[in-house]
């Protein structure tokens, strides 16, 4: 008779560790590409790089202007700080005068006794000249009580002063959050750039950027006299404040785009306007958004060197107009001062500021 083994019972446990481990190679083949059939990120091409890139440096300059907008109220802020800080330094110092000549009326009170006129002119051997001395007195006081008052007036001035600099502390510290988190949103933009552009082979990232420069050196009519000759632009300058922006801005082609920055030697877009304008003697706002509304709004057709051009919906890109449907433009970081077509970016609107 044939022996009749006991079944080898499973533990409900060893199956379910089997059968985890099996779906977890199953998982890891699939993501590693083990079975054929990976999913892996496709590899964007270069020209979907730099679509991405471009985005971002554009949402990368909206930021930029947030941030430029935010550090000039900030040392708007700093500055009347400052100026409250002085205006208190220089009342308290006029108070303590003030105290001073009160402690001195009051210590020549407590020398005389404090004694009662009518008893002093009781005692007083010479009454008419007590009288005179008297009304002297009478008039101290009245003197004294006004010092009194004013020392009060003063108090307040002083109290007020340094309410208003409480607020605009606060006002400061309320800017530099603002900045920050403006500066981490520039970065983070950049940074993301990078990391696209570092996908691309050396010759990819040379070849994009060399299109570039191709694209930028065409204007809409494709003429390159005004890349050449910067003294036909300046002629056609309305003025010659116009003509001075216009010249400033040729001496800073190839200089670097570094964002908040308002020169010598690197700038951001509206830090050149303003650093070209300031050469002309005249003093724009920091930032696109205030830029398109420091002067005159003139028409594509009316465009005249030295005019400010603005791009995209948010106005947050300027060149500075030279003529022939170009602009001289601080880019982005990938590319430093340069002249560049209007048709490069979307047209926003024209300001005439000279």
């Amino acid at each position: 008779m044939a022996a009749h083994r006991k079944p080898r019972q499973r533990s409900a446990g060893g199956s379910t560790a089997r059968t985890a481990w099996t779906i977890a190679l199953a998982g890891a083949a699939t993501a590693t590409g083990f079975d054929g059939t990976g999913h892996a990120e496709p590899q964007l091409t270069p020209a979907q790089v730099k679509a991405k890139v471009d985005k971002l440096y554009q949402e990368a300059e909206v930021a930029t202007e947030k941030y430029n907008g935010a550090k000039e109220q900030a040392n708007a802020a700093e500055r009347r700080i400052r100026t409250l800080q002085d205006e208190a330094a220089r009342k308290t110092e006029k108070l303590n005068s003030a105290r001073e000549k009160l402690g001195s009326m009051a210590a020549a009170q407590y020398r005389d006794g404090g004694l009662d006129p009518a008893l002093r002119l009781a005692l007083s051997a010479d009454p008419d000249r007590y009288l005179d001395g008297a009304e002297f007195a009478e008039r101290t006081g009245n003197r004294q009580a006004a010092s009194v008052a004013s020392v009060r007036s003063q108090l307040r001035e002083i109290e007020q002063l340094r309410g208003a600099a409480h607020i605009e502390l606060t006002s400061l510290k309320s800017r530099q959050a603002e900045l920050r988190r403006h500066s981490r949103t520039v970065n983070g933009k950049l940074d993301t750039a990078r990391t696209l552009l570092a996908q691309l082979t050396t010759e990819e990232r040379a070849r994009l950027q060399a299109n570039g420069t191709d694209r930028a050196a065409r204007s809409s009519t494709g003429s390159r006299d005004a890349l050449t000759a910067p003294g036909s632009a300046t002629a056609q300058a309305p003025n010659s404040r116009a003509a001075a922006a216009v010249s400033y801005a040729y001496s800073k082609l190839g200089s670097p785009y570094v964002w908040g920055a308002t020169g010598p030697d690197a700038f951001d877009c509206s830090g050149l306007t303003q650093a070209a304008y300031r050469s002309a003697g005249l003093s724009l706002p920091r930032t696109t958004y205030a830029q398109i509304d420091a002067g005159r709004r003139v028409s594509r057709s009316e465009l005249l060197p030295g005019d400010l051009v603005f791009f995209y919906s948010g106005i947050s890109h300027v060149g500075l107009y030279i003529g022939n449907g170009q602009m001289i433009h601080a880019p982005n970081p990938s590319a430093p001062v340069r002249v560049a077509p209007l048709d490069e970016m979307p047209f926003a609107g024209a300001t005439r500021v000279a």
